[in-house]
């Protein structure tokens, strides 16, 4: 595989996984095209010509040449300057990288983080939360993101790569779409009674097994063990984490229990208010669930993946 292969991969495996399905990322497609329609045609030269095809604003390639031939592809949670020298000290050593896969973006996929952030009205409304409250809910919360963002220094990673000619590319909400379709089947199916029965399941999953080893693995941070669980909803994609507001609608729409990667403090405060469970899944495990579902197809098209910076590689091919 190429790397531009590679990323349309990654990019088709992501939608099949969207949780708005795939009427919901054509409509949401469709829209990004008429705006680019309505630009002026200096407009136009500035705009993100990949949005028209690539519904996630945080997974793009960085650097390189994309008809490069990848046989080799060091894989990571963060990659940052560190994981770029890695990379080339492999070379050193006669394992030459030919590509760097980022799980969380870097550059304008980071830049640009808060675009994909809209996914998370639609995931609101389809648990019963009006579509015009979820808009309104995440209108703030996704300016916060946007204002956090500007003052990073986004490239430091891509120009260290550029450096040593080294390519690079982002796979984020790609592989979030993965754990959260990966982890909402198997709770739908298996229908846990009480929040015990929901760390059992993941503690099952190896990639939380392994970090559960580190303790870093599954736990409730409200509720208890014996509370039962009600409806569970797997919180896990769409940029990063929604408005804290929205817990009660999500309540008052019949969420009893919410399974997440992460979750701040202020988050926490709003859930237990609104009496909702919450079992923190772990961060690095989850996102390892997402990445590995997507690379077992890239590895069985030959190209041997060197996981770093936190990656827990499984592999289910």
């Amino acid at each position: 595989m190429n790397i531009k292969e590679i990323y349309e991969y990654v990019v088709e495996k992501g939608i099949e996984k969207d949780p708005r399905g795939p009427e919901g990322v054509e409509e949401a497609l469709e829209r990004v095209k008429k705006k680019y329609e309505d630009l002026r045609e200096k407009e136009k030269k500035e705009f993100d010509m990949e949005s028209l095809s690539n519904p996630y604003s945080d997974t793009r390639i960085l650097c390189g040449d994309p008809g490069s031939e990848v046989k080799r592809m060091m894989v990571g949670v963060d990659i940052e300057v560190g994981e770029v020298m890695l990379a080339d000290r492999l070379g050193e050593k006669s394992r030459p990288v030919d590509l760097i896969m980022a799980h969380h973006p870097e550059g304008k996929a980071l830049a640009r983080l808060h675009d994909v952030m809209h996914l998370q009205e639609d995931i609101l409304a389809r648990y019963g939360v009006p579509i015009n409250v979820a808009e309104s809910l995440m209108s703030s919360r996704i300016s916060e993101v946007k204002r956090g963002l500007m003052p990073i220094n986004h490239n430091r990673a891509i120009d260290a790569a550029k450096i040593l000619d080294l390519a690079m590319l982002s796979a984020h909400t790609v592989a979030d779409n993965h754990v959260t379709a990966f982890l909402q089947e198997l709770f739908d199916s298996e229908e846990p009674r009480a929040l015990g029965d929901i760390l059992k399941l993941l503690k099952d999953i190896p990639e939380y097994a392994e970090a559960d080893k580190h303790g870093a693995g599954p736990d409730i941070v409200l509720g208890s063990k014996e509370r039962r669980a009600g409806k569970v909803l797997v919180d896990m994609t769409g940029g990063t984490s929604g408005s804290e507001n929205a817990y009660t609608k999500l309540s008052q729409a019949g969420i009893g229990t919410i399974v997440g990667m992460h979750m701040s403090d202020k988050h926490r405060k709003q859930a237990e208010k609104s009496h909702i469970n919450v079992i923190i899944a772990g961060h690095i495990a989850s996102d390892s669930v997402g990445m590995n579902l997507l690379l077992d197809g890239i590895e069985k098209q030959g190209v041997e993946i060197i996981p770093c910076s936190g990656l827990i590689r499984h592999s289910r091919s």
